[in-house]
Formats: structure tokens, C-alpha cells, sequence
């Protein structure tokens, strides 16, 4: 019998076979990873360098805490433009306290995703709906794009806000420099094709490799083309950042959004996964592996991590069968932190830029948005409402607002649940919604009246009015009702209240309520209610057929 292990879950029982497709693997993603994470440590307008530290920390750490055999980990251009926004707030971009609150905020949010694994909150995850999620993913997409239009564009930039920032680019628009475009272009042209070909091909560093011996070869940099310049590598030095008590309060909300945020992505990740869907433990235990990784992250003076969907599908479709594979990749990428920063000084930020575009657009889900429209335009107005928000006001706010928008939308199908009449099917016992296209036939003064979704407090005057207008809108005069209860949970205190007062009116009116296909949930709290006495006895039956019959006066 398998004995999982304590640490490096993921490698017990590993055989040599998956060696070989472990390191062919670890190449693939080292490929994609080291100019998508440089590109997205400008999110976070932090160092290069930063962004690959944050890499081998959450990749490591993850290899070693997490369950998920392919799950990809480092800095993630989803929670990125949250760490800037809120840390922003605080420091501006290049003053000495900003680094060290960037990492102070890593901190903050790796306790946090490590206290939800801890106390087994993955739950939360379940707050958002698909459309909601959506939207703060399309916001995210417009503003990591207006972010990148200085650079792709070759200008200064400036603004602090996505309509600011636009305002900046409109008025500069006369001084774009020419092969900053043309360098943007060719490698987003590099990144598209690579994509279409073969998602294992390194479009991003075959772009990134071409930009620089551009610019060394062509002498790029003196025409205005803006480029990185020296990256300081080496190991970083480990510390814990420092943070005054009030620049700390500050960063609570924006830590809370990440974090939320990362427990979010990760079951999103474990979703889309091919592999077999974790367990509650395993995805607790994978959320403090995540938190860790933040954790280290913060003490190397990098910034938070997250898990990363798209690298994670490339592990996969790499034939990536344990974090081996992320092993070698941090290694790798190590490496080049070591050694190989020198190489990267002629890198222009052009092509940073495209690379971050890129991954907007894989962000901004159309074909998604798509299917929301076609199915349900209230869910396409919170995913636009959310968008927009997420866009022009800050995505912390789109946060916030994403949530409650799933809640009040939640919480207004229940209070305004769907209902049918029903009809029996002739020459069966079986009863149908008159509307469902199917003939039906209708017992002669009995209304048949099925309500789908719990009846409480925030719905118990709506099901009272809605049998209610059943009743006065019936062909004939109505001396009997029959409540099918099958799409009835449960029923609240309020709800049997509710249900009692209109029993007691029907009764004086002489119409007699019988309920059928109760669950012996429902059935229980009619009786603790007092209704099911008030109703008379032998009023409840186990199909509708039966409850008609009852109610049908002998010939």
C-alpha cells in the first residue's frame, strides 16, 4: 500500500520511467515561464529579477507541500496589478519603501491563503459564479493592456488610473517610436504562432532571444528604444520586510482581495485540469503550499504567488507527471538568475510589453462572454457590470462588487423562485408543467401548483401571492389545491407561517390544500410547524396523482 509522504507528496511511489518526460517537461515550462515572469514583475512595477525569484520560491515550495502533480506556481499577472494598485496607495513606484512593502504584502497574503488551507476554507472559492469571475478576468485583461501601451508604444506613460493612463498615451501619441511597435508586433506575431503550432513551442522566449540580438545588432537602443538595462542577479538576501502599523492596515483589503483571488485560481486551475479532481484535503493542503510559496517570496523580497492555469495546462500538455517537472524549472530558472542576467540588459521592454498583451487576451474570455449572453443576459449584465468596474475603478472594488453581485443575484432567484402549474399527461398518472410544449389535461376545480426552490423568509410572501393569482386565474372555481412539494429543500419557520395563514384563508373559502412528494426533511418541519395538524389529517401523499384523487369529490 502507497504511503503518502509529508513532504514532496507528489513524487511517492515515483518511478524512473517519468523521469525522462519530467525533464523534457521542465524545459518546456522553464521556456514559457522566464520572460512571462520578468513581463510580469512589471505588473507589479517590480525588478525583472523579482519576478524569477518569485517563481523558484512558489514552484519549490509548491513541489514540496502541494498535492497537484502538473500545478504551475510563481508570479501570476491575475494578482499582480492588485499588488501594484494597493501598494500604490501606500509608496510610489521607485521610492525605497515600496519594494519592501511589495514583499510585506506577500507576507500578509501568503499567512492568509495558508490560514484558509489550515482551517479547510476552500470553500470561499465557491462565492463567485462563472460569469462574475469572468468579468473581474476581463477587467484585469484592459487594464494589463493600457499598462503595456507606453511601452509597446515607446512613450513615457504616466496616469494612475486606466482612464488617466489612456489620457497620457493619447497626448503623447505624436512621439511613438517606430521600432518599439515593430519589436511589440513581431514577437506577439512569434508568441500567436507558436500558440497555434504547438502551445510546448517557446513562442515568448524565441521573441524574447530575437529582441535582444535585435536591439545589440541594429544598436536599437540609440533610435529611442527603451530597454531593461543592467539586472542585478544573484541570490537574494533573505529578510523580513518592514512595515509601519498604519502602511500594514492599509495593505488588509489588498490582501485580502489577493488572497481570495488565489484561492479562487487555484480551484479554477484544479477545474481545468486533466488529471483527476483533488479532494477537499488535497486542495487545503495545496492552498498552504501556495501560501508558503508567498511566504518565501515576501522573505526574498519578491512578491506573492499564485497558481498559474495556463502554465499548468502546458505541464500537462507537456506530459509533466509530477512536480519533477517544476523542479527542474525553478532550477533552471535559478540558474539564470546566477549566471545569465548579463545577457539580458539589450531586452526591451517592448517586447515585455507584448508578451503581457498576449496574456490579456487570454485573460479577456469572448467565447465565454459569448455563452453567458446567449444563456442568461442578467448574468451578462453582472459580468459587464463587473468588467467595467474591475477596469475603470480598480480591481479591488470589481472584487468586492463580484462578490456581492453573486450573492444579491443568488439571493433574488430565491426570493423570486421559478414555479409551474401542472397538468396530467392524458391517459397516465403522471404530472407535467402545462407550459412544457406536452398535452395536458386538468382535474376539474383542482389546482396543481409546484414551486422550485426552498420557501423562507425572503420568499414567503411571493409563494402566498403566487398560488394566490393560480387560483384566481383558473378556469373554473377552485375547491381544491395541491402543493407538490418536490422542488421544495426545506422549509423555514417564516416560509410555515406563511403557508398556514393561506391555509386558514383558503379554508374559509371552501378550498382544501393537500401537499404531495414531501422529502422527510420538508415533511419534518411541516409537522414541528403545527401545519401538517392544521391542514387535517391524512393531507400529505406521495405523488400528485394520488393528492388529486383525494381531493376529487366522489361521483
Amino acid at each position: 500500500m502507497a504511503v503518502r509522504l509529508p513532504i514532496l507528496p507528489t513524487l511517492s511511489g515515483y518511478q524512473r520511467s517519468s523521469l525522462g518526460p519530467d525533464v523534457l517537461a521542465g524545459l518546456t515550462l522553464v521556456a514559457i515561464a522566464v520572460p512571462e515572469q520578468m513581463a510580469t514583475a512589471h505588473l507589479a512595477n517590480m525588478p525583472e529579477v523579482a519576478g524569477l525569484y518569485a517563481f523558484v520560491a512558489g514552484s519549490l515550495l509548491f513541489a514540496l507541500i502541494g498535492c497537484n502533480r502538473q500545478m504551475s506556481v510563481g508570479a501570476d499577472s491575475t494578482i499582480a496589478p492588485i499588488i501594484a494598485a494597493g501598494v500604490l496607495a501606500v509608496a510610489a513606484v521607485g521610492a525605497p519603501d515600496y519594494t519592501h512593502l511589495v514583499s510585506f504584502l506577500a507576507l500578509m497574503v501568503g499567512v492568509l491563503v495558508i490560514a484558509v488551507g489550515l482551517l479547510r476554507l476552500g470553500w470561499i472559492a465557491e462565492l463567485i459564479s462563472t460569469p462574475v469571475i469572468t468579468g473581474v478576468l476581463g477587467g484585469i485583461a484592459i487594464e494589463i493592456l493600457v499598462r503595456q501601451l507606453p511601452a509597446i508604444l515607446g512613450l513615457a506613460g504616466g496616469g494612475t488610473t486606466t482612464v488617466e493612463r489612456v489620457q497620457k498615451v493619447l497626448d503623447q501619441i505624436g512621439h511613438t517610436n517606430s521600432w518599439s511597435i515593430l519589436i511589440a508586433v513581431v514577437v506577439l506575431v512569434l508568441i500567436v504562432a507558436a500558440e497555434h503550432i504547438d502551445r510546448r513551442i517557446p513562442g515568448a522566449l524565441i521573441g524574447l532571444v530575437v529582441s535582444i540580438v535585435a536591439v545589440a545588432a541594429l544598436k536599437l537602443d540609440a533610435h529611442g528604444v527603451q530597454v531593461v538595462g543592467t539586472i542585478h542577479g544573484g541570490l537574494p538576501a533573505f529578510a523580513v520586510p518592514s512595515s509601519s502599523w498604519v502602511d500594514a492596515r492599509h495593505l488588509v483589503v489588498p490582501a485580502l482581495t489577493i488572497a481570495f483571488v488565489c484561492v479562487a485560481q487555484t480551484a479554477a486551475t484544479i477545474r481545468a485540469s486533466t488529471t483527476a479532481p483533488a479532494g477537499a484535503q488535497d486542495f487545503n493542503r495545496d492552498l498552504v503550499a501556495i501560501g508558503a510559496g508567498s511566504v518565501v517570496a515576501g522573505l526574498s523580497g519578491s512578491f506573492a504567488v499564485d497558481s498559474s492555469p495556463p502554465r499548468t495546462a502546458i505541464v500537462t500538455a507537456s506530459g509533466g507527471r509530477s512536480q519533477v517537472t517544476s523542479i527542474i524549472a525553478a532550477g533552471i530558472a535559478l540558474g539564470v538568475v546566477l549566471f545569465a542576467t548579463g545577457l539580458l540588459k539589450d531586452l526591451p521592454k517592448a517586447t515585455l510589453g507584448a508578451i503581457l498583451v498576449f496574456v490579456a487576451t487570454r485573460l479577456f474570455r469572448i467565447k465565454v462572454l459569448r455563452q453567458i449572453l446567449a444563456f442568461s443576459r442578467v448574468e451578462f449584465g453582472l459580468a459587464v457590470v463587473t468588467l467595467l468596474t474591475v477596469a475603470f475603478f480598480g480591481i479591488e472594488q470589481g472584487v468586492v462588487l463580484a462578490i456581492v453581485l453573486c450573492l444579491a443575484d443568488r439571493t433574488r432567484r430565491a426570493a423570486r423562485p421559478r414555479d409551474s402549474i401542472l397538468g396530467r399527461e392524458p391517459g397516465t398518472d403522471h404530472w407535467i408543467p402545462t407550459d412544457s410544449g406536452r398535452p395536458t389535461e386538468q382535474a376539474t376545480g383542482i389546482v396543481v401548483y409546484l414551486i422550485y426552490g426552498p420557501v423562507w423568509y425572503g420568499n414567503a410572501d411571493f409563494v402566498r401571492l403566487r398560488i394566490r393569482h393560480a387560483i384566481t386565474e383558473a378556469a373554473q372555481p377552485v375547491h381544491g389545491l395541491v402543493l407538490d412539494a418536490n422542488g421544495i429543500p426545506d422549509i423555514d419557520f417564516t416560509g410555515t407561517q406563511a403557508l398556514g395563514e393561506l391555509g386558514a384563508e383558503l379554508k374559509t373559502e371552501g378550498v382544501t390544500i393537500a401537499i404531495a412528494r414531501a422529502s422527510h426533511l420538508v415533511h419534518r418541519d411541516l409537522q414541528f410547524s403545527g401545519l401538517l395538524a392544521s391542514l387535517g389529517p391524512n393531507r400529505v401523499y406521495d405523488t400528485v396523482d394520488a393528492a388529486v384523487l383525494a381531493l376529487t369529490p366522489a361521483k
